[in-house]
């Protein structure tokens, strides 16, 4: 299992601020609820590599 093996599962992404000064991501698949809680500066850090894999991503169409 990697990263370029697709899988046919549906799931819902929710990213927004926490009462506590974080950036949470919320995952929800089926019956499964992942939050994961980042500080700001990791979330930063995150997004810019969500950035550059778009770039990557685009380069290869």
């Amino acid at each position: 299992m990697g990263i370029n093996d697709e899988r046919d599962i549906e799931a819902n992404l929710q990213i927004g601020p926490t009462d506590k000064g974080m950036v949470r991501l919320f995952v929800e698949a089926g019956s499964a609820e992942i939050p994961m809680d980042f500080e700001p500066e990791e979330a930063e850090e995150i997004a810019e590599e969500i950035m550059a894999a778009a770039r990557a991503a685009r380069a290869r169409k």
